[in-house]
């Protein structure tokens, strides 16, 4: 008998009812993992910093808190920074007048834009580079949309 059940739990075209007058199938919720930036509405309305999405492996973090944070140094706005975990990670977010970068213990590609074209900057380890504007000659607003690092 007990394996009879198993054959229908295991039977994918079953339509067992739970008693609720709906198929097992129809009773589980599914989960989608949209890989949105958890708190991104409070941390936007606290700290100005619109983060969108991720990997889980560049998470916000308050400077000074820990070793090996990338900082970030921004011209309207209090510096903010980034723990990483792992050898790779991903972010995605939108930050305007971004004028600097300090990495410490893994490398960092960073894509900005401005006037609806797309900057890169690759950072080394351990390396302070000015970014965006600092790096404009006509000083132009550069906004930070994504973080890549690397070990």
């Amino acid at each position: 008998m007990l394996v009879a059940g198993i054959a229908v739990a295991a039977d994918p075209d079953s339509t067992r009812s739970t008693g609720s007058g709906k198929t097992a199938d129809m009773a589980m919720p599914s989960t989608v993992e949209t890989f949105d930036y958890p708190d991104a509405a409070k941390i936007l309305k606290e700290k100005n910093l619109k983060l969108k999405r991720g990997d889980g492996h560049i998470v916000l973090a308050e400077c000074g808190s820990a070793p090996n944070l990338m900082q970030f140094i921004g011209r309207d706005q209090d510096d903010f920074c980034f723990r990483t975990i792992g050898d790779n990670g991903y972010l995605s977010l939108e930050v305007p007048a971004v004028a600097g970068v300090q990495t410490a213990d893994h490398t960092a590609h960073i894509k900005m834009t401005v006037d609806d074209k797309t900057k890169s900057y690759d950072i080394g380890k351990n390396d302070f580079r000015g970014i965006g504007e600092t790096t404009d000659p006509e000083g132009r607003n550069h906004t930070l949309v994504e973080i890549r690092t690397a070990k």
